[in-house]
């Protein structure tokens, strides 16, 4: 999916008491499948899919030649698709409404993110909507084109992201959430599904379906997002009746840490097979920064994670702080680093032309005694966070506890099973890392007999 795919409409759910069977339907994740009885549609040959019928949307067709299929929704298509005109590549969502026996609804629901998506636009890290085209059964968004996909499957080739890359992506997400949040609008639905990746790897923010324009002091109570990416607020005021503050847009701030928390160990911070397991420990702030996989990784991004991920809302970071934080500081320092050096090398590239030959000053030992001195800092300032030698006992032990191995065990999870990973809570990635051996059958293990070597 290269452009926003998901095109949800808030739940509306409240709930009088802690009620299982309501709140396991109510966040069931969405089916992706598309309806078979399709109206006014015309047979695409090569893509072996349906388009809409070139009498039903002149407008769109005059000015563009839809290609391939990019993904699809419960009610919506995204396509490549060419500008005639200036030959540039675009993403463009068709959204059926002669599916919906809601259609009027579904309308206003895309009006409405239309309304959103022109506000925030001009934003570097937003996704462009470039056209819009509306006829009576079809409404045509035309998005700029992100090549690199959703965040979500480069997650799932790569499996985790170094502290850098990381600093890098939230970076830019925080930076685009403070530029919606300024316009007083709450995203509701932040995920690495919804997070694209441009040809440079640049972030997009996209799918503005669930957001929401909030008055001076306004507070929503709408039931809807992604499980595993709720506000422990948002579950609360729809599940006992005595809380009533609602929620607002530190919503988005929950959200960006467990996006986080994902991206440097590969899995969720609160999955569990069971749903109501994973809502309780949402909702207690349940999550654990001491397993294996979080040995490796310095205090910054954990101090950062435990103040994004603050079960009270009025404790929680603002994204201005978020951007502050000591995590996103170290990033300057790199940028300032990978100036100098090119200044080092402008330096001597300029050096060398000139043919200083002095003998009381010479410009390459120099440079060179500049060079080292710069990496011995960089050596210093990074030395705490240098890993032990491997320990042949300890991998024979518990061999995943090594960053070494358990990347290369991760890897090679991913590479078999990747494909199964998907985007419902039913297949989550985080089953994947489910590699620690039950107790029950340690303990039996343990108290067998073992035979002789």
């Amino acid at each position: 999916m290269l452009c926003s795919m998901s095109f949800g409409r808030p739940l509306g759910i409240s709930l009088s008491q802690f009620n299982r069977r309501t709140i396991r339907a109510a966040l069931r994740p969405v089916s992706k499948k598309v309806p078979s009885s399709l109206n006014i549609m015309a047979k695409d040959d090569a893509a072996d899919d349906l388009l809409p019928d070139k009498d039903a949307a002149k407008e769109f067709y005059a000015k563009y030649e839809p290609k391939e299929i990019l993904g699809r929704g419960v009610s919506s298509t995204v396509r490549r698709c060419i500008e005639k005109e200036s030959g540039r590549e675009y993403a463009a969502k068709i959204i059926d409404l002669s599916t919906d026996a809601e259609n009027v609804s579904m309308q206003e629901s895309t009006i409405q993110e239309i309304r959103i998506l022109r506000i925030v636009a001009g934003h570097p890290y937003i996704i462009e909507l470039h056209d819009v085209f509306e006829s009576n059964t079809f409404i045509f968004l035309v998005f700029e084109l992100c090549k690199n996909g959703e965040l979500f499957d480069h997650l799932t080739t790569v499996v985790t992201l170094s502290e850098k890359k990381t600093r890098y992506i939230m970076k830019q997400v925080f930076e685009a959430i403070e530029h919606v949040h300024k316009k007083s609008i709450v995203h509701r639905d932040i995920k690495p599904e919804n997070i694209l990746l441009d040809e440079n790897l640049n972030v997009k923010l996209t799918d503005f379906g669930f957001a929401r324009v909030l008055k001076e002091d306004e507070k929503l109570s709408e039931l809807c997002g992604t499980p595993g990416y709720l506000a422990p607020e948002v579950l609360k005021i729809n599940m006992f009746e005595d809380y009533n503050e609602g929620y607002g847009q530190e919503v988005d701030i929950w959200a960006c840490g467990v996006v986080m928390y994902t991206l440097l160990v590969g899995c969720p911070p609160f999955w569990h097979r069971k749903q109501m397991v994973m809502l309780r420990n949402i909702m207690e702030g349940k999550y654990s920064l001491t397993t294996p996989e979080w040995e490796d990784i310095t205090d910054a991004p954990k101090d950062l994670i435990r103040k994004l991920l603050v079960v009270d809302p009025k404790k929680r970071l603002t994204v201005s702080e978020a951007l502050e934080h000591p995590f996103f500081q170290v990033m300057q320092w790199e940028t300032n680093l990978s100036e100098l050096k090119k200044t080092f090398k402008h330096s001597s590239s300029s050096m060398s032309e000139t043919h200083y030959q002095s003998k009381k000053f010479e410009a390459k030992k120099l440079f060179r005694f500049g060079i080292l001195c710069v990496r011995a800092v960089v050596r210093i300032r990074r030395l705490k966070y240098t890993p032990e030698p491997l320990s042949i006992a300890v991998a024979q032990v518990d061999p995943y506890r090594i960053k070494s191995l358990r990347k290369v065990i991760d890897a090679c999870a991913f590479r078999v099973y990747g494909h199964w990973v998907k985007k419902g809570e039913g297949q989550n990635r985080a089953a994947l890392f489910e590699n620690f051996p039950k107790t029950e059958v340690k303990q039996l293990f343990l108290a067998s007999p073992q035979p002789d070597s």
